[in-house]
């Protein structure tokens, strides 16, 4: 398949990208991307594949965008079934696999950006209670989850593995930032485990960004997005 065929519209540093290209990995899937520099504006190619959300990730298939990145994933499952199973074989694992991916989503990871994003001490604290409990449930989830395996869709890599793994990067970027640890060998054994061997993974590690990386663009950003929120209020 020529790389001109799959395009993916992103940025290094976003979760929802990362979780694009994994998935087009797992597949072996060759394709373009193309890095948008949001700082400066968002592309024409971005507007007009995204006209509703106007936001990354895009995967366009052929003159075909696709948005959304769990939706992605799906599309990708779906449409090369040839490849690695991303999706479980089973009705009732999948609905297990889309409800926490949803919960992630809505609820875990707006958290550990509002740690980022807090003017107080006591917004932080509530931030950092919040995203403490959505990773013991996660630790919970992973062991009904994975039956012993090591990833959360099993011996290889899943649905679920790919939306929390690709968060990661932001995790540890805000732990660095705040001088916290949110999971470790103590409370979630088998998580630090999990994580390890996701990043480690073929389809991943050439993905994830690097904490430091990611630390130093997170310093300059957040303090940016919180005058963006004041000037708002005000």
């Amino acid at each position: 398949m020529a790389a001109s065929e799959v395009k993916v519209l992103g940025s290094w540093s976003s979760p929802y990208v990362i979780r694009t290209r994994i998935a087009l990995h797992i597949k072996s899937l060759t394709y373009e991307f193309i890095e948008e520099k949001l700082s400066e504006g968002k592309s024409q190619l971005l507007l007009k594949s995204n006209p509703v959300y106007k936001k990354i990730p895009v995967l366009i298939h052929g003159d075909k965008p696709v948005n959304e990145s769990l939706i992605i994933v799906q599309y990708i499952d779906e449409t090369w079934p040839s490849g690695p199973s991303i999706l479980p074989p089973d009705p009732y694992e999948r609905a297990v696999a889309r409800f926490w991916a949803a919960y992630l989503d809505e609820k875990w990871f707006p958290a550990v950006i509002s740690i980022g994003m807090s003017d107080g001490e006591e917004a932080k604290k509530a931030a950092m209670a919040q995203v403490e409990e959505g990773v013991a449930l996660m630790e919970e989830a992973f062991g009904k989850c994975s039956k012993g395996k090591v990833f959360f869709g099993g011996d290889e890599i899943g649905f679920l593995d790919i939306a929390f793994g690709s968060c990661l990067g932001w995790l540890r970027a805000t732990e660095e930032m705040n001088g916290i640890k949110v999971m470790d060998q103590g409370k979630t054994p088998a998580l630090v485990n999990w994580a390890e061997c996701f990043c480690c993974h073929s389809a991943v590690k050439d993905v994830m960004p690097d904490t430091d990386r990611l630390t130093e663009f997170g310093r300059v950003l957040f303090p940016k997005l919180r005058a963006a929120a004041a000037a708002k209020t005000h």
